[in-house]
């Protein structure tokens, strides 16, 4: 691309100005993968408006020259400095001006967007005239500050319901949310959709058209005019009052009131900014998000590390089943082995539902069940690069299954447990490899939850790890390095925890109130209603495994001898219904209930850190929040420890507004944690 803006000594933008005197602008911020959009690069923005303002060309096109997107956001590196309110003010007026100024441009202006156009991103894309959206995986539109404890002060709480009207943009500002290319041409968020090959021949026409910019009407438009902007204020806060009845989030009640009372311009309420920007929770919020960057570094593929193209799994139960359909989604040729048909018949019904559900293309659902192949005979091992065993917790079982394996493994395949409470040093003793022997521990359910803890034990290679971890990060999980050791980092915090609200059942405080304080304290599911849902049965093993000394609590030894466990059999600590637990009404919570079942939790993260398992204390946070869901606006359990003040939770007590709480729940290889469609994620 020719530059014509090089006299302007940008390192950000380059230009080319075509026969129709179109500019063409590619995005390109120098030193990192993803385009993000800093002060200098809003500063060179400003400079580029300039040069046009002289310069005036027939439209105006912005790209980027990055294949991981159009532009993730602002660069959250610079919220580390905002320690006044001034400062705050600054970061906010700075994308508002110049974006305000962008949106006033005589000439036609266009988004070009391919890959992800993220928060600051799209705020820029809603400033142009146009968007045009690229139809390709990856594609997606997305106003995600809300996951960091911040608003989209940039003009995207004015312009997003101007353009989609107020519920779809309130759903997407509160939420998250992102819109895939073809979810967003039917929003309205995009002008068009174009196939790869014919997106600068679309946005050539696009751009010089004259078409008026699009508009919200109908109802939609008619929910963004003040007069009912009060009723559709009191139904989101509704919403917000049973997701968040502490109010431990600030930012989605900052967007209602900015949106209905400032028209979405967040500077005419400075005391807002401060309150939402420099909070507790969105410290905390972005500390989340660098440690799932943190852990998202690790699934990045090494040098030297080949790709997995065919994974095999052997066992078609739940955890099984939902690893192949879940590697098969994301593109790799997956053979299911199991010596019962029929459990391979039901892996395959659940996978043609998560496909319909994730694959909006019936093409795409349809060729994703078709890399989903049944294997009785095992015939796939010989081509896999890695072979998962999902099956039950036997050991010697598994251990014949591996002399099976090994024998028809390809030497550079790496074979893999999912087991959660089995030794590998015990699995492994036989094997004529040990050294690319390791853990793959998912959770359940596989299609919701984001961690995948990678086990290593002594005398496994670098290059064995290095590849678990980017096939992990291949099939769009994080990997948790953890050392092998019973329950591992996520089953090992859970334990007590678990233990410790059944010791309150005992002593007669209720199961509805023991939850309520949990899930008020800001976990996405109190510990008796996650007890129900992973199977008592399975509690009790879980607690054997790790404690074998400990006695089993009352309250579960009754009901396992009623054969009540929990929501597989439709009854344990709750009668269960319509696959969801029947629950009375909470008491009054005792005084520090949910300190006294938390504080088992966090003092056995602290010992498996102390111990070993993990690195450091921010990968032992990083796991928990995403293998079990600890309240994200904490930081993580141990970061919440150091917060503590005279006793009390101190980040806890300056959270000033609520938002939608991150629902990620635990789970093991029999049990499932559901997590909201429409929780905040991590993300």
């Amino acid at each position: 691309m020719t530059n014509h803006l090089k006299s302007l000594g940008l390192s950000s933008f380059r230009c080319h100005i075509d026969t129709q005197n179109i500019a063409w602008v590619e995005i390109n911020c120098p030193g990192i993968p993803v385009n993000r959009l800093s002060g200098e690069v809003v500063h060179e923005l400003g400079q580029l408006l300039d040069y046009f303002d002289r310069q005036t060309p027939a439209g105006l096109v912005f790209m980027s020259g990055k294949e991981a997107g159009f532009i993730a956001g602002a660069d959250i590196d610079e919220f580390a400095g905002l320690d006044t309110p001034e400062k705050a003010r600054q970061l906010v007026e700075r994308g508002w001006v110049m974006f305000n100024r962008l949106a006033r441009v005589t000439y036609p202006t266009l988004a070009l967007i391919r890959g992800h156009c993220l928060g600051g991103g799209l705020e820029l894309a809603l400033a142009c005239r146009y968007r045009l959206v690229v139809d390709q995986p990856g594609t997606s539109l997305a106003l995600p500050e809300v996951m960091l404890g911040i608003f989209p002060g940039w003009g995207g709480m004015r312009r997003l319901p101007e353009t989609i009207g107020a519920p779809a943009a309130l759903d997407m500002m509160l939420t998250g949310r992102s819109a895939d290319a073809r979810k967003a041409k039917r929003l309205g968020l995009a002008d068009g959709i174009v196939a790869p090959r014919l997106m600068e021949q679309a946005a050539s026409q696009l751009v010089l058209s004259g078409k008026k910019r699009h508009r919200a009407s109908g109802i939609p438009a008619l929910m963004n005019h003040k007069l009912a902007r009060p009723l559709v204020v009191r139904q989101a806060t509704a919403k917000l009052d049973q997701r968040d009845p502490k109010k431990h989030y600030p930012a989605p009640r900052a967007i209602l009131e900015i949106w209905a009372k400032h028209n979405g311009n967040a500077l005419e309420a400075p005391g807002l900014i401060d309150a939402i920007v420099r909070s507790d929770t969105a410290r905390n919020l972005v500390r989340v998000f660098r440690l799932q960057e943190r852990l998202k570094a690790f699934g990045k593929k090494a040098d030297g590390v080949t790709r997995a193209g065919h994974v095999h799994v052997v066992g078609a139960g739940v955890m099984g089943g939902d690893i192949a359909a879940w590697c098969a989604l994301k593109g790799l040729n997956v053979t299911l082995q199991d010596q019962d048909r029929n459990r391979i018949a039901l892996a395959q019904g659940r996978a043609g539902k998560l496909f319909a559900r994730k694959k909006k293309d019936p093409r795409e659902a349809r060729a994703a069940f078709d890399r989903l192949v049944p294997d009785l005979d095992g015939n796939g091992v010989a081509h896999a690069d890695i072979v998962i065993e999902a099956i039950f917790e036997n050991a010697e079982a598994k251990r014949e299954l591996y002399r099976e394996l090994e024998a028809r493994m390809k030497p550079t395949a790496i074979l893999a447990t999912n087991t959660s409470s089995l030794s590998l040093e015990t699995l492994r003793t036989e094997l004529k490899r040990p050294e690319r022997f390791l853990g793959l521990h998912f959770f359940n359910p596989v299609s919701r939850m984001p961690l995948v803890e990678v086990v290593e034990t002594d005398g496994v290679t670098p290059e064995a790890l290095a590849a678990a971890c980017a096939f992990t990060g291949q099939i769009d999980k994080l990997p948790l390095p953890v050392r092998s050791t019973p329950g591992f980092l996520v089953n090992a915090v859970l334990a007590p925890y678990m233990l410790e609200a059944m010791h309150c059942i005992d002593e007669g405080i209720s199961s509805e109130t023991i939850d309520a304080a949990m899930t008020a304290f800001g976990m996405p599911m109190g510990p008796i209603e996650l007890i129900d849902t992973v199977g008592l049965d399975i509690a009790r093993d879980a607690g054997q495994q790790l404690s074998p000394d400990t006695p089993l609590p009352r309250c579960l030894e009754t009901r396992l001898a009623r054969n009540n466990l929990g929501r597989k059999t439709g009854k344990g600590f709750y009668v269960w219904k319509d696959d969801k637990p029947v629950k009375h009404s909470a008491a009054i919570a005792p005084s520090g209930l949910a300190q006294r079942l938390v504080m088992p939790l966090i003092e056995k993260t602290q010992a498996q850190l102390t111990n070993g398992v993990v690195a450091d204390a921010d990968l032992a946070d990083a796991g928990v929040i995403f293998g079990t869901g600890f309240a994200p606006f904490t930081g993580g359990p141990l970061h919440y420890l150091a917060t503590l003040k005279d006793g009390q939770p101190y980040a806890q007590s300056q959270t000033k507004h609520p938002e939608q709480p991150q629902a990620h729940g635990p789970g093991n290889e029999q049990g499932s944690t559901p997590q909201s469609d429409g929780a905040t994620p991590p993300q």
